[in-house]
């Protein structure tokens, strides 16, 4: 395995030349103890071939695919990810505070105006979870409403909303979000635009594409898969360390064999190529206690949230049983007072019968006194 690269590109170094080039610089060596035992692996791994670069990190896409220093690369690799032909006019800052910054893991960020005056920003995010489609939109549209602002200002009187050109929004995520993997795990290029439920065709101006690299790498390492397109060869380029793959796609197309030169050549440069490594490990570090801090905040607002649920239900069955003891309160008064009225409506049916029976009977003792009182005058007489 430590040999495979280096058949393609012999100035690659082994292990013991990359360590004794660093023990012999103070400085270098200094820094190489700082890092953790795995980075210390990691970087001789990628010094020796026998692994590749990660090349969309930030500092090693910046230092091989620079617009300013290699536009045809980065042009290339934006005509096949946009399906037209584009090319690059300049770089531009980040003006404004970075809506993005919000996400953790951003493993790499660039706005470019391209020749037509459209803006493209393509940026590589670690975990596909952190950057949903609402974020991308709130980015796109401050892309466009700082155009906007500066062609307005450059026209002055004769501007107008025509002047605006499109603003493209890339996204490559390592980690893609578990739903692209629902929709489909043979899917790794998704590409929106704003459309008419009639048809109607309008410029709206915002488009967006999302690649999802794992998903990608889980299809092209398939050993009967093949490199089928130039866009595929971009982003094995850019996203695999694999030797294995890196020989692939040499085999498909020796023209990245040049640039995969000045890949190795930068790992004999150990300086330069330390401090680029550091900056990447920086960059980790920092966004891995940004993402420890928001997932920690994300876990204290979901604390908080089932602390309030639980009151909320605890105050919902609260309210359930008062109601249910108002209820049978009022159930059971009205049973008693039914039974009361039915008590009563007893007992006043027993006096009235006994009240009759009391009437019968002096009904009887009269007729009885009627009845000795004939005898007697009849005996008299």
């Amino acid at each position: 395995m430590k040999n495979k690269l280096k058949k393609y590109f012999p100035m690659i170094r082994t292990k013991g030349e990359v360590l004794e080039e660093v023990k012999n610089n103070k400085k270098l060596w200094k820094t190489f103890c700082s890092w953790k035992e795995e980075y210390q692996q990691e970087y001789l791994d990628i010094c020796t071939g026998v692994k590749g670069i990660k090349l969309l990190y930030d500092t090693y896409f910046k230092a091989i695919m620079n617009p300013d220093t290699r536009p045809e690369r980065l042009n290339d690799f934006l005509s096949e990810i946009l399906g037209e032909k584009v090319k690059i006019l300049k770089v531009l800052p980040n003006e404004s505070t970075r809506i993005a910054a919000e996400s953790s893991l951003l493993v790499m960020d660039i706005v470019v105006q391209l020749e037509d005056g459209s803006i493209a920003n393509v940026e590589i995010q670690k975990l596909g979870y952190r950057f949903p489609g609402e974020r991308s939109a709130c980015y796109s549209a401050d892309l466009l409403l700082r155009q906007y602002k500066r062609v307005r200002e450059q026209l002055g009187p004769t501007f107008s909303y025509k002047d605006i050109k499109k603003v493209y929004t890339i996204v490559l995520f390592e980690t893609s979000n578990t739903f692209y993997k629902k929709f489909s795990e043979e899917i790794y290029i998704h590409r929106f635009r704003q459309t008419s439920d009639t048809g109607l065709e309008t410029n709206l101006l915002q488009e967006y594409t999302f690649i999802c690299l794992d998903i990608f790498g889980d299809i092209i390492q398939n050993e009967e898969r093949e490199i089928e397109n130039r866009l595929e060869e971009w982003l094995v380029f850019l996203s695999q360390d694999d030797p294995d793959m890196i020989i692939k796609l040499l085999n498909k197309n020796p023209g990245f064999h040049k640039i995969y030169e000045e890949v190795y050549n930068l790992c004999l440069n150990s300086e330069r190529m330390m401090n680029m490594f550091s900056k990447e490990l920086e960059i980790l570090d920092r966004n891995t206690v940004k993402l420890m801090i928001d997932e920690m905040e994300e876990e204290l607002a979901g604390a908080k949230k089932r602390v309030q649920e639980a009151e909320e239900k605890a105050q919902k069955r609260v309210e359930e049983a008062e109601e249910k003891a108002q209820k049978r309160a009022e159930e059971a008064e009205e049973k008693a007072q039914k039974r009361a009225e039915e008590a009563e409506e007893k007992a006043q049916k027993r006096v009235d019968e006994a009240e009759k029976r009391a009437r019968e009977a002096e009904e009887k003792l009269r007729e009885l006194e009627r009845n000795l009182a004939g005898t007697a005058q009849g005996c008299n007489s």
